[in-house]
């Protein structure tokens, strides 16, 4: 499913080149739930935003469901990016003045789909994330458990072939961190969801099917986590 080869990323910082990514080789294969862990500075939120096409990297390759997205242009990779893609942010990223239910079709209005079949996504996905009842509600009105099973809820709207979350639960207490983290292995057990997940939390990352650490740009063994 997703496929990096040799994969480097260097930022220019005045005058200076600084490297972030070295070398990185990573197969995830469809349907896996893998969480990439590692200190702040080591890389892991661009190596996210690699798979997910906001980034391009410097060298090497990059292919998603066998489409190499490094090679596309900037206005192919944003076609790319709302068809395949399904995004969730640490702070929820909603727009304070929509509804739940706004929110969660705005990436429905890059397609094609009638007005009448996005109302049907958007309730079937606040559906799956158990916020049927709160579609009127605006993001000051609910919880922050709540606001970002919302932005879970629009991550899943288009049905995108990947989602990828950067520390979805980091803003959150425990006990929503945990509902968040159970409702992503719901979809990814129930859904067949890839997922690729950005965290420093052990405790979230154990609901992966495996981890992958960071460190000064370089990509650790696969661990494992036992079934």
């Amino acid at each position: 499913m997703i496929r990096l080869r040799g994969v480097g990323k260097s930022y220019r910082r005045g005058s200076q080149i600084v490297p972030v990514l070295s070398d990185i080789n990573l197969d995830i294969a469809a349907g896996e739930f893998l969480a990439l862990m590692g200190p702040s500075g080591s890389g892991k939120s661009t190596l996210l935003n690699l798979i997910a096409g906001i980034d391009s990297p410097d060298r090497g390759t990059l292919s998603v469901a066998d489409v190499d997205i490094a090679a596309l242009t900037e206005a192919q990779l944003a076609d790319w990016r709302a068809r395949h893609v399904g995004f969730i942010f640490q702070f929820y990223n909603l727009m304070p003045v929509l509804s739940a239910f706004e929110n969660v079709e705005l990436p429905l209005l890059l397609t094609g789909l009638s007005r009448r079949e996005r109302r049907d996504h958007v309730a079937a996905a606040l559906g799956l994330v158990g916020l049927a009842d709160r579609m009127a509600h605006t993001p000051a009105e609910l919880s922050g458990g709540q606001q970002q099973r919302v932005a879970i809820a629009r991550a899943l709207v288009a049905d995108p072939t990947v989602i990828v979350a950067d520390e979805p639960t980091g803003d959150l207490d425990r006990e929503s961190a945990q509902d968040v983290l159970s409702l992503l292995q719901k979809l990814n057990a129930e859904s067949g969801k890839t997922i690729v997940m950005v965290t420093h939390d052990a405790r979230a990352a154990a609901h992966a099917h495996a981890i992958r650490h960071l460190e000064k740009g370089e990509l650790s063994v696969r661990e494992e986590k036992p079934s």
